[in-house]
């Protein structure tokens, strides 16, 4: 089925990446999310809010899950679509097999963390009573690049340097 949903995966990761640089310009890691219904309405928007909120679940996927289930007046997110720009930890990895997300679709991989692909496959283990489709590498590259340029900056400014302010996305 090839719905307009599935045709504008790169449509959304840009959303998704604007929603990310809000994140850097709080000084958190510049990660978004979205939670979008099969109809393309969005239901969900979040990005990582723990530095600003001083939340460990502050991660743009739970923020966008949270914003999806008040928007819908349930837990229960069937038939949505996750989109984001890292690949989700095992903390959201899990809220989106809880909340019964459709698909997961990320940019980035995420070697250190990611339980997606990366280190596990939390939403396609056979042992957890839902499973996600997921669709990874939309827009990577720059997903990545607005991670790199943020984590170059924060090492730069430990070390004292003038940071740069020209970050390319």
């Amino acid at each position: 089925m090839n719905t307009a949903l599935e045709t504008s995966y790169e449509h959304w990761m840009l959303q998704a990446m604007e929603l990310a640089r809000e994140a850097m310009e709080d000084g958190d890691v510049p990660v978004g999310a979205l939670v979008i219904a099969q109809d393309g309405t969005v239901l969900g928007r979040g990005r990582n809010r723990r530095e600003r909120d001083g939340d460990p679940t502050g991660h743009a996927e739970i923020v966008a899950l949270r914003d999806a289930a008040t928007h819908v007046g349930s837990w229960r997110l069937d038939d949505t679509t996750l989109f984001v720009t890292l690949e989700p930890c095992v903390m959201c990895a899990g809220a989106l097999v809880n909340a019964r997300v459709k698909r997961v679709v990320y940019g980035a991989d995420d070697p250190k963390a990611g339980a997606v692909k990366s280190l596990y496959a939390v939403t396609e283990d056979p042992r957890l009573n839902h499973r996600l489709e997921v669709v990874s590498g939309v827009l990577s590259r720059e997903c990545g690049g607005l991670l790199s340029a943020f984590f170059q900056k924060l090492r730069k400014a430990r070390k004292g340097e003038a940071p740069n302010e020209t970050m390319e996305s």
